[in-house]
């Protein structure tokens, strides 16, 4: 079968003015009976009471940071019921709502603060409720906001915690706190000099450089909650607290493989991979370069360390950095070294010793260290990189953000240094002890942080090692079956199923399998069901080889697989890189029974919280091919933009693609073929927990994909999808759905990378020929006082199309249409 290169469209979306089809809309806000005139003099009580509370804060002292910190205040919902928080987020009048949390009864709670001067505007609103007269009636009376308070207090340390209520720490127990800073016009230091000149006087200690997002500072803090809620000028300042993190100890100690001493040999086949050659960009426990299969790869220039007393070598006790290095060049070595032929490596590694086991990063927060150590890597501007993190903390986020996965997602979008980046993240290992528990504990073992991060690839493990040497352990089964979940692959089975969660892992990669002894006894690691990679001690009495599994191995095949792609096509984006990996991903008949009930339905949430999309193909990732071509639109459009003072969705783009039209319909009647398109682009994210949607949704835009239907022309297609050309009188849409669709006609909407399949005929195909993007809503459109409105953004549009004859050819008609040679790649 001939390979070729994927197409790649230029210029190929035509652009126009959106409206959304949706409308406003929304469901009905349901708020306790109230009487008006009790129910108004009760919270207008409250509020003052809250103002009677506060300690006498010292006027005038002199210094900008000294001045009064205002009010910080919670408003608390009935059991059950909501709050209207979003009216409590003013920033004309510089009322900022700080963060939204459900407490152990269904309370909704929302911390906001209020400068002193501000104050009597908010009287003013609980005031017109209380003095509301329907008879002459006279502006707003605020009833959806005062009836939905059911008490104001004092905001206390506690009430401004959004992490799993059980951590909150016990009287006069010092832990390392995470608190997120206001950022307001006073500056972006300003509420961290408030909280650093309060050291001296309350007795906490600083612990971290800061770590800044669009409106928080973030920073880690020792001390005890009685020392961080002394000064109400400090509390004036906090927007939430939760635990600080600590990273999961996954580096387990690893069996070395049965192995035979031919890295001699190996080498004599090697070729090294050309000069400015892309290179994984390795964030790990660094690397012994000197062993001889990295050595004609990596120099000193390509081992760097965060800290220069820790050296850049790998001094883990099982060498994990530099097994992973070895996977991220050669993948499993076992084939490697058994196979006799050439071995022409693309891609290089490069290293960055990012933690260090006898220092560990108690005073730093993750998202800093990680995006200190990326720009370290960049000092090299010479070669491009995939990233590749396989250091991971624990699950209790649940998809929530953290700074650490909102750090990898400004990383990614390209907030540092205005330079967008591919970063693969490992989903994180089950617990050794629990892998008894295979697959039921899987599915409740959570994906950890930082892996939740919308932009990054967060790589999962499945398996294909299901032999099992019989004479070397008779009687041993494998834990996992062959194309199922990895026993050491955790899962986002339990995350709630909610759009504020993405879906994780997004792919799947060999992790190895472990062996369940006779009798049922606890599985173990056997070499045969693991992958090789090289060592970190190499000299004479070591081997040079040694056993490597879970979904670190995974993370560093898969950075290898998207760096060959980068390799291979260098004027792809990152989110075109991305984007291909998720494209090229399938699904194994074990990993579709798993999500299979008993009447036989997939449910397609449970499929995708557990595998992604599954295991990319690499032959449908590197090449096309006559009956199955990959074109790939590298666009950009602005979502939204200000018209007449409201801020409003913009670009709709419409995208013409050059299918074989003529073929297709020359196909015999009913012939059968697939449509598969993926949208991929980055966000930048809002990390602070203000309520997730709407108003203070994580993600700044989305983007969403529409494709024509085979009853419909270019024009009616428009009208269906976009509202702002429609006229009065438009009678709804017409076209009826044909064909099937893998995951639903919508697809999956979660997170910021977005995939599905189409199957139906030939000529249903035929007429299918316009794809449209367009924008969904984000914080871009809804935080005026941010100022992004007018910014616009990098997408990837991948459609392949296949059809089931491989004599057919759909690739030579397409590649005639766009004027590009038909190249056969060997």
């Amino acid at each position: 079968m001939a390979r070729h290169p994927h197409l790649l469209l230029l210029n190929s979306g035509a652009v126009a003015r959106y409206t959304s089809t949706q409308g406003g809309g929304g469901t009905q806000f349901n708020s306790p009976l109230r009487n008006r005139a009790q129910h108004g003099a009760q919270i207008i009580g409250a509020f003052q009471n809250a103002q009677a509370q506060r300690e006498h804060f010292p006027q005038n002292i002199g210094n900008g940071f000294y001045q009064s910190p205002g009010l910080t205040l919670t408003f608390e919902s009935d059991p059950q019921f909501p709050l209207a928080f979003e009216s409590l987020d003013l920033p004309a009048s510089k009322i900022q709502l700080l963060s939204v949390v459900k407490d152990e009864q269904d309370r909704t709670i929302a911390t906001v603060h209020v400068p002193d001067e501000k104050i009597p505007v908010l009287l003013r609103k609980l005031e017109a409720y209380r003095d509301f007269n329907p008879e002459a009636p006279q502006g707003r009376d605020n009833r959806k906001l005062v009836e939905s308070i059911a008490n104001i207090k004092l905001a206390t340390l506690r009430e401004l915690w959004t992490d799993i209520p059980a951590l909150y720490p016990a009287a006069n127990t010092s832990i390392t706190w995470e608190v997120w800073l206001r950022r307001s016009a006073a500056g972006e230091d300003a509420a961290l000099a408030r909280l650093t000149a309060g050291v001296p006087d309350f007795g906490y200690e600083i612990a971290s450089n800061a770590l800044t997002f669009v409106d928080r500072t973030v920073v880690l803090v020792r001390g005890t909650r009685e020392q961080l809620s002394r000064g109400v000028d400090v509390l004036g300042v906090i927007a939430e607290v939760r635990k600080a993190k600590v990273t999961t100890d996954f580096f387990a100690a690893l069996d070395p493989s049965d192995q035979h001493d031919w890295s001699d040999d190996l080498l004599q086949r090697l070729t090294a991979p050309p000069a400015g050659a892309p290179a994984v960009g390795l964030l790990d426990t660094g690397v012994n370069h000197g062993h001889p299969l990295l050595a004609p790869v990596m120099t000193n220039a390509d081992v760097q360390t965060l800290k220069p007393a820790w050296g850049a070598h790998d001094s883990h006790q099982t060498g994990h950095g530099t097994q992973m290095a070895g996977l991220a060049l050669y993948g499993d070595l076992a084939p490697v070294l058994a196979d006799a032929g050439p071995i022409a490596l693309t891609h290089g590694v490069q290293s960055l010793k990012l933690i260090q086991a006898s220092d560990p990063h108690d005073e730093e927060l993750y998202g800093t260290v990680t995006i200190e150590g990326v720009s370290r890597l960049e000092i090299d501007a010479t070669r491009s990189r995939v990233y590749c993190l396989a250091i991971t903390a624990d699950a209790r986020d649940r998809g929530r953000p953290s700074s650490w996965s909102a750090a990898i997602d400004n990383l990614a979008f390209g907030a540092i240094n205005d330079t967008p980046r591919l970063i693969l993240i490992s989903a994180g290992n089950t617990e050794l002890a629990q892998r008894g528990g295979y697959p039921t504990y899987n599915e409740v073992a959570s994906v950890q942080d930082p892996a939740q991060a919308w932009n990054a690839l967060t790589v999962g493990g499945y398996t294909e090692k299901a032999l099992i040497d019989a004479q070397q352990n008779p009687g041993w089964t494998p834990l996992a079956v062959h194309g199922d979940l990895a026993p050491a692959s955790t899962t986002s089975v339990t995350w709630p199923r909610s759009p504020k969660t993405p879906f994780k892992p997004d792919i799947v990669m060999e992790a190895g399998n472990m062996g369940r002894p006779p009798g049922n006894g606890a599985p173990d690691f056997l070499p045969e069901l693991q992958m090789l990679t090289t060592n970190n001690r190499f000299t004479a009495g070591h081997r040079p080889f040694a056993a490597f599994h879970d979904t670190s191995a995974a993370t560093a095949l898969a950075a290898r697989m998207a760096t060959q792609l980068l390799a291979r096509y260098p004027n792809f984006t990152p989110e075109t890189l991305r984007g291909l990996m998720v494209h090229s991903a399938r699904w194994s008949p074990a990993m579709l029974e798993r999500a299979t009930d008993g009447n036989g339905n997939i449910d397609s949430v449970r499929l995708l919280r557990t595998f992604g999309y599954g295991a990319p193909n690499s032959e449908v990732l590197f090449y096309s091919a006559d009956n199955d071509l990959t074109l790939i639109a590298q666009e950009t459009l602005q979502p939204f933009f200000k018209e007449d003072g409201d801020v409003k969705t913009r670009d709709i783009k419409f995208h013409a693609l050059p299918w074989p039209r003529d073929v297709l319909l020359g196909l015999p009647l009913n012939t059968q073929v697939q449509m598969r398109i993926t949208l991929s682009y980055f966000v930048e994210p809002s990390p602070g927990e203000r309520g997730w949607d709407r108003k203070y949704g994580y993600a700044s835009h989305g983007l969403r994909f529409k494709v024509m239907r085979a009853t419909e022309d270019l024009a009616a297609f428009k009208l269906r999808i976009n509202a702002y050309d429609r006229e009065d009188g438009y009678d709804g849409d017409h076209a009826g759905e044909t064909g099937t669709w893998d995951l639903g006609v919508e697809g999956p909407t979660n997170g910021s990378i977005h995939s599905n399949v189409w199957h139906g005929s030939a000529a249903e195909l035929a007429n299918r020929g316009h794809i449209a993007v367009h924008p969904n809503l984000g914080w871009w459109r809804t935080r005026t006082s941010e100022k992004r409105f007018e910014k616009a953004v990098r997408y990837s549009l991948i459609v392949s199309i296949s059809t089931p004859d491989q004599n057919i050819d759909i690739y030579t008609s397409v590649a005639n249409q766009i004027g590009v040679q038909v190249d056969i790649v060997l």
